[in-house]
């Protein structure tokens, strides 16, 4: 979907000084269930969230599909239901009590603290607010504590740093990873539907020996990869979707002294991040440790067949809910024994998006619930 239309200005910036000296404090959230927004429901995150939402049962009073004008007046299924899609506005949030965004950094920037005034908590997907030291940044299974800290937005991770790190964070609990280093394997899911059709069409042309020309990325996509298409910083060499995934695991796992470098790739996959992950632990570990930290990890599957040569691919992932991880072994390297090699396959739509705002979402009402009141400002 295009980006969403600005119809004025963009207020500041979210933070706990200009929401608690704005127009109002959020509300709490109803003691049953919300009614819940959609931010870019047309959009390739937007239609997971719909069905994770409907799959994964969340309670609803009601449900309010948000996007462009280009795409208001579209109808969506939901739970046998056609709900008709409206076009965003300042006035969408009323009554809404948890809203989801996914329609980028600007439109979070400009909707999301209106969003709050009007009393809805927000679970932001786009990096607007990530680094924001008065905004929680959430995975369920690592940090679901901070969430109680929120003012108002909670920000969704990026999904390379969500792949690579939900299955390193029991192995760090028990032994903390000193250093990490990651290859990623990023499908066209990544950049949206958009991307999706442009592989879909190019591979066609290709086959067919004709001319495609690419209008949504940078470089032709078809039996291609390249770099990933963002900003490079000239000082540093890395992108901006590297440079996140650094900084984005130090703030989750609360451990600002650890050390990460990412290398990020397009590949040409509809769906599901691969990454090579590569991690130093404080004390040696083994190939077998490993494994067994892992086979009771939350939101983690081992699929580690040596003998089958069978190993996490991102057809086998997608669709699932699951983090599929092998190739489990020492790396050789390291002759302190501290280092290991695995590769790690998730859904980039699902867990590295959608999945996780909704497990955020569903931890809002868990902790309302419990108190009777969300944490006012």
């Amino acid at each position: 979907m295009r980006p969403l239309q600005s119809r004025s200005s963009a207020p500041p910036p979210v933070s706990r000084a200009n929401i608690q000296h704005g127009r109002a404090k959020p509300a709490a959230l109803p003691v049953v269930a919300p009614v819940v927004a959609i931010v870019g429901a047309t959009g390739a995150v937007g239609v997971e969230l719909l069905r994770c939402l409907e799959k994964r049962r969340f309670p609803l009073a009601g449900l309010r599909l948000l996007a462009s004008a280009r795409s208001a007046g579209k109808t969506m299924k939901f739970g046998g239901d056609e709900l008709v899609v409206e076009e965003l506005n300042e006035q969408s949030f009323e009554g809404v009590g948890i809203a989801l965004f996914s329609a980028g950094g600007a439109i979070a920037r400009q909707y999301a603290p209106i969003a709050v005034r009007a009393g809805a908590v927000v679970v932001d997907n786009s990096s607007a607010y990530r680094m924001d030291a008065d905004v929680p940044l959430v995975i369920p299974e690592i940090n679901p504590e901070t969430i109680a800290r929120h003012h108002g937005i909670i920000a969704n991770p990026n999904c390379c740093a969500i792949v690579a790190i939900v299955p390193l964070w029991p192995i760090h609990r028990k032994n903390r990873i000193a250093r990490l280093i990651v290859a990623t394997y990023q499908a066209a899911s990544g950049a949206g539907a958009a991307a999706m059709e442009e592989l879909s069409e190019s591979t066609r042309a290709y086959l067919a020996g004709r001319n495609y020309a690419q209008r949504v990325l940078p470089h032709p996509y078809a039996f291609n990869l390249f770099s990933h298409n963002t900003r490079i910083d000239p000082r540093t060499g890395y992108n901006d979707e590297e440079t996140k995934v650094v900084n984005e695991t130090r703030k989750i796992f609360g451990d600002p002294d650890i050390r990460v470098s990412a290398t990020c790739i397009r590949v040409p996959v509809l769906r599901a991040h691969s990454i090579a992950v590569n991690f130093e632990c404080e004390r040696p570990i083994s190939p077998d440790e490993v494994r067994a930290i892992l086979a009771g990890a939350p939101g983690v599957r081992v699929v580690d067949d040596i003998e089958k040569n069978y190993f996490p691919m991102p057809r086998d992932a997608t669709g699932e809910d699951d983090i599929l991880v092998g190739r489990i072994r020492r790396d050789l390297s390291d002759p302190s024994g501290k280092s290991i090699a695995l590769f790690a396959v998730g859904d980039q739509l699902l867990k590295g998006a959608a999945l996780n705002a909704v497990q955020i979402a569903e931890r809002v009402l868990e902790g309302q619930a419990s108190t009777e009141s969300i944490p006012q400002m």
